[in-house]
């Protein structure tokens, strides 16, 4: 028995119990924190991950009546985004780009749905490994494209549940009422 053990046996509920303070927050942390959240932990809201979980073709494919995009095509613009600015952050060549950002929402192949949505993750995992890896100096360089990575990723993801609940196709339980 510790010391923490016979303490808590003699005051009971009166005793405070030191904690380990949590690691300094860090511009790393906080974009790796927004990375990750948009990705696959869900904290405040549904992450992509989650969000086209369990999509068939068909449902990635179907579109509103309104002329909205499909789901298929907002993570098509994602995969494209999130691989054209992670290039640029490694020194790679980036994706072609027509220049039309239209382009960038037609680019999954209803056969390739699941290829799409493994692609889509791969990408995202890719951004957080980079971040980890980055040193201070890249992360001052790319604090705020990796922020709006971040915005753009939970702003369509956001799409992709809406669209999901008018098709019937969202499960509530896995959050978003």
């Amino acid at each position: 028995m510790n010391r923490w053990m016979i303490a808590a046996l003699v005051l009971g509920p009166n005793l405070v119990v030191p904690q380990t303070p949590a690691p300094p927050t860090t511009l790393k942390s906080i974009l790796l924190e927004q990375l990750k959240y948009t990705h696959d932990v869900q904290d405040w809201f549904v992450p992509a991950r989650q969000a086209v979980a369990g999509l068939t073709a068909e449902q990635a494919f179907w579109k509103p009546r309104n002329g909205d995009h499909s789901v298929a095509e907002l993570v098509s613009h994602l995969i494209f985004w999130d691989k054209q600015q992670l290039a640029t952050l490694k020194g790679e060549k980036a994706p072609a780009y027509s220049g039309k950002n239209d382009d960038t929402f037609q680019m999954v192949d209803k056969g390739n749905w699941d290829v799409s949505v493994r692609e889509l993750d791969a990408v995202m995992t890719g951004w957080e490994k980079a971040v980890a890896a980055a040193d201070d100096a890249t992360l001052q360089k790319f604090a705020s494209t990796i922020a709006h990575i971040s915005a753009h990723n939970a702003y369509h993801t956001g799409q992709i549940l809406y669209i999901r609940k008018q098709q019937g196709s969202w499960d509530a339980a896995k959050g978003v009422h």
